[in-house]
């Protein structure tokens, strides 16, 4: 169940991001209770407009020493008043780039300013969503390269029956770069999830929102390995080894899935995908119960 607004249950727990979303108002790190603050999502361009607006659309790019280029859409409003700094939308489901497998990165790239600004975009996006993991492809770039981390703070917004039940634990930032992953053992977990939420909702669904407020994501039930060992190397190109159990392995299987071309609703179990207001309405007849295995 690993990727889980900008980024629904982005990784965070299903009822977090019932719970809470981004106040655009406050830091990018803080969060308010829904009945607060409800943000509309208002496209930037419709699906396949091949000429949008200049003020409103812009394009990062980040151009290798060989002078090849990785494009990433970026669909920050762009007005003429101050300018924020501009960072990697993320891209909707549907783009090739979600769908097919990445690319390793050279290990004698790691160092170099383009993949230095492409992790630093990583960890901006992630955090601004906010999110507990991602992937170079949720951002249009087709390299194996995920980031993760998972707060206090953020585990605080859920209920402690539910974080212990998905054994949820902080852990400080992690950059992995070509990781390979392992499953370990036999015991497996199933617990809903979902991804970032600009990923599972289409351009037809922002518009909704406009007049709807509940076009807030969606969730399925995912079944996942307990324990995973992930290898690969750091941001600085040195190798790294990850024993994780829990929730962060969870997230580290689910963001290694991106890398391979595979999201959450191509391995859900049938029939549990939902709202994530109805988040907590019973599982149909037939599915399986949620937890560990």
């Amino acid at each position: 169940m690993g990727s889980i607004n900008r980024f629904s249950q982005r990784l965070l727990p299903a009822c977090l991001a019932e719970k809470c979303i981004i106040n655009p108002i406050t830091s990018p790190f803080r969060m308010t209770p829904s009945h607060r603050f409800r943000p509309v999502l208002i496209p930037t361009s419709k699906p396949g407009s091949s000429n949008p607006n200049p003020f409103f659309t812009t394009r990062v790019t980040y151009t290798s020493s060989s002078s090849s280029t990785l494009v990433a859409n970026a669909g920050w409003l762009m007005g003429f008043a101050d300018k924020k700094p501009v960072l990697p939308e993320i891209v909707q489901v549907g783009d090739p780039v979600l769908h097919e497998p990445a690319q390793e990165v050279e290990p004698g790239e790691i160092r170099s300013d383009r993949i230095q600004k492409i992790i630093d975009d990583m960890i901006k996006v992630m955090r601004d969503a906010p999110g507990v993991g991602l992937a170079a492809p949720q951002i249009g770039i087709p390299l194996r390269i995920i980031v993760l981390e998972d707060t206090k703070e953020y585990i605080s917004y859920d209920r402690a029956d539910v974080t212990k039940a998905q054994d949820r634990r902080p852990f400080d930032l992690l950059v992995i770069l070509n990781p390979k992953l392992k499953k370990k053992g036999k015991r497996t977990a199933l617990f809903f999830e979902g991804c970032l939420r600009s990923i599972v909702d289409t351009w037809f669904n922002a518009v909704i929102s406009v007049t709807n407020s509940n076009a807030d994501g969606y969730r399925a039930v995912v079944e996942r390995h307990l324990e995973v060992e992930v290898t690969g190397l750091s941001h600085n190109g040195k190798a790294i080894k990850v024993d994780a159990s829990g929730w962060q392995a969870r997230i580290l299987q689910h963001e290694c899935d991106h890398l391979d071309g595979t999201i959450y609703v191509d391995k859900m179990v049938p029939r549990t995908f939902r709202t994530a207001q109805n988040i907590d309405l019973p599982l149909a007849a037939g599915c399986p119960k949620l937890g560990v295995r």
